[in-house]
């Protein structure tokens, strides 16, 4: 993704082979292998507990299934390009949370090379985990003694504008990657036809405190507080409280994507409509959904405007806002 690769000519060749298919044709393709996405990505390591302990206790991933260990016979080792006198493998499948899981594998008395890949050597790798806060994810990660390879880049242009990302190693020396982008990336502000899939857009499971009535009174009070608030640096304190920092904001003609769009959007209605506050007529609540139905106006006027919002409420946040402004008469 960083890198840049100067494709040769078989490669070329191949890639006009490929253009030449129909539309019609690539479906099919597609369909007949049956192959739905990415399931999970394998790594191997020199020592199993170190690397079950790294992505459990530093990452908060869930180990949930053990094979092994598994004696592999010539035959196996042959087909697989294994060494003859290496051991038993233990294969641990790891919850890596929203997207691919993790296959980790430990070769006993290991006899193949023990020396990682260069970034430029075929077959080198790395798994790239998306957090909606780069700055504050490194920091931790440097907290919990990992080496941290540089500091995060923001692309400044290009498809990938708005990406931040930095590497990182882990204890065993294998490369991995922090990669944010909470207002999106570049190229999907031309509405492209095909949008590159992303953790951050997949439903989670709802956190127990999001079906917490209380909780989520008190969220949807915070939200209205952001609303009606004037000062800017109280409203951004309410908007990191309530909102997640990657939140997104469905109305029928636009979308604002994090914190800061939302913000702006707020200060520029407020500027607009000086005297106006906005007020709940309704609440109602669905599991992690809450829709709240409001009106924005003056004291003399209170309903001048009027709509319904659907909260998506996750991890004790505000992740997704779908605003339904009723049409005046």
């Amino acid at each position: 993704m960083k890198t840049t690769h100067k494709i040769h000519t078989p490669a070329i060749a191949l890639l006009n082979l490929v253009f030449f298919f129909s539309t019609s044709e690539k479906a099919a393709a597609q369909n007949n292998s049956g192959i739905l996405g990415i399931d999970h990505v394998g790594i191997n390591v020199p020592d199993l507990k170190q690397a079950v302990t790294f992505f459990q206790d530093v990452l908060g991933f869930t180990p949930v299934t053990q094979l092994g260990p598994i004696p592999l016979d010539a035959g196996w080792k042959e087909a697989n390009h294994i060494n003859p006198a290496t051991g038993a493998v233990t294969i641990k499948m790891i919850n890596a949370g929203t997207g691919a899981s993790i296959e980790v594998f430990y070769y006993a008395d290991n006899k193949g090379s023990k020396t990682h890949p260069n970034s430029d050597d075929i077959g080198a790798s790395h798994i790239a985990f998306y957090t909606s806060d780069i700055n504050a994810a490194v920091k931790y990660l440097k907290s919990k003694g990992v080496k941290v390879l540089g500091e995060p880049f923001l692309t400044p242009s290009g498809d990938t504008a708005g990406e931040t990302w930095v590497y990182f190693e882990t204890p065993w020396g294998s490369k991995m990657e922090l990669v944010s982008y909470p207002n999106g990336k570049g190229y999907e502000k031309s509405n492209p036809k095909t949008v590159l899939w992303s953790p951050k857009t997949t439903v989670k499971k709802p956190a127990a405190d999001d079906f917490d009535l209380e909780k989520k009174k008190a969220i949807i009070e915070g939200h209205f507080e952001i609303w009606n608030e004037r000062n800017e640096s109280k409203r951004a304190a309410l908007l990191n409280k309530v909102y997640a920092a990657d939140i997104e904001m469905i109305d029928r003609h636009f979308i604002s994507e994090g914190t800061g769009e939302i913000n702006k959007f707020v200060t520029e209605l407020q500027q607009k409509n000086k005297d106006f506050t906005f007020t709940v007529k309704s609440f109602e609540t669905h599991h992690n959904i809450v829709r709240v139905y409001w009106q924005f106006g003056t004291k003399n006027k209170p309903a001048a405007g009027t709509g319904m919002d659907l909260f998506v409420i996750e991890n004790g946040k505000v992740q997704k806002l779908y605003v339904f402004v009723d049409e005046k008469k």
